[in-house]
């Protein structure tokens, strides 16, 4: 007999068997559901649907803990969601072949940091570019059925070529990973770059972001 488990706030009944649970596997849903493919983790209790791009709602779906359940990965709300859209994810290929995101954000000329940082010479913090590329990582170990909450640990060297001004249209983010390492922490390891309007400002190396199932729901 599988497992019956139910995906979001759309309450598919989903049959899973047991020996096959933390890997891709073939899902049967209710008349009117399409079936992708899913990850499962039964000791945080989560289905989510492994999609290969995510639109701004699915975002903030994943920043009020909808996506990947309670106690688990989950996105910054605005204003600090750093993102727009997921363009790309894949556990294979990327500058290491361990996987890699791309992802975008649109600048408006009233984002709520400009004013602020500074008056009279507005430039978005590169801390908000550099958190960004952490908000990824983090996404990416939930999406991959990693459980636990997520922190941004540490990074290595970063450098700043560029600044985001007012009159950017577009940033684009890259992620690319060099490693995932699973233990009492999951460990995520990536460099990172940030491009604005197509030219290349931000560059990061050795990105950490842990997944930490102390303190999570059960």
């Amino acid at each position: 007999m599988g497992n019956t488990r139910f995906f979001g706030k759309t309450h598919c009944m989903i049959l899973l068997p047991e020996t096959v649970c933390g890997r891709d596997v073939p899902v049967k849903l209710q008349p009117g559901r399409i079936a992708g493919r899913y990850r499962m983790n039964l000791k945080g209790g989560v289905m989510a649907e492994q999609k290969s791009s995510y639109g701004y709602e699915e975002l903030l779906a994943c920043g009020r803990g909808e996506m990947f359940g309670p106690g688990n990965a989950q996105l910054p709300l605005p204003p600090m969601l750093m993102i727009h859209r997921i363009t790309e994810i894949s556990e294979t290929g990327g500058a290491f072949d361990k996987g890699y995101i791309r992802a975008e954000y649109d600048v408006r000329p009233d984002d709520w940091y400009f004013p602020c940082h500074f008056q009279g010479n507005p430039i978005m913090p590169g801390c908000l570019g550099l958190d960004g590329m952490w908000q990824l990582t983090g996404f990416f170990l939930g999406w991959l059925g990693e459980p636990g909450r997520g922190m941004a640990l540490s990074t290595g060297e970063v450098k700043f070529k560029g600044m985001v001004r007012p009159h950017t249209k577009l940033l684009e983010y890259g992620i690319d990973f060099k490693r995932v390492m699973r233990g009492r922490l999951v460990l995520g390891t990536a460099d990172g770059w940030l491009k604005a309007d197509g030219e290349l400002i931000y560059q990061a190396t050795d990105l950490r972001v842990g997944l930490s199932k102390e303190g999570s729901a059960q």
